[in-house]
């Protein structure tokens, strides 16, 4: 069983395990939060998170309900808990995220080089 260091790795893990700190959610509530991931890889991650004790679920009817466990963090739930804070935390979440992003990058992102060359005035 991986460690909770090696689950955490994962920007995706860290990222659930941020929204279910405070408030059970659903995995649909969790996949919506992660649009760019699938509702198969959201699940997995829960799988991850459960199995390793991080994040308890609760069944409420037809639904699964999520929450962290922060005694199972012990002091690396306070060390998250601060550094979820931090705006600098934030920008570099977003930026591991876009960097494990699988599939096409979202339209208005920076042209690709024969378009820059073309805009130097040179020719193709």
């Amino acid at each position: 069983m991986p460690s909770p260091i090696d689950v955490l790795a994962s920007p995706r893990r860290r990222e659930i395990l941020r929204l279910v700190w405070n408030d059970e959610r659903a995995a649909g509530e969790i996949h919506a939060a992660l649009p760019d991931v699938t509702f198969g890889a959201v699940s997995q991650h829960l799988r991850i998170l459960t199995g390793t004790g991080l994040v308890t679920v609760r069944r409420a009817g037809r639904r699964r309900l999520y929450r962290a466990d922060p005694p199972a963090l012990g002091p690396i739930g306070r060390a998250l808990e601060a550094m979820w804070n931090d705006a600098l935390y934030r920008l570099k979440l977003a930026a591991e995220l876009e960097e494990a992003r699988r599939g096409p990058r979202p339209a208005g992102g920076l042209p690709s080089r024969r378009r820059r060359h073309r805009h130097r005035g040179g020719s193709s």
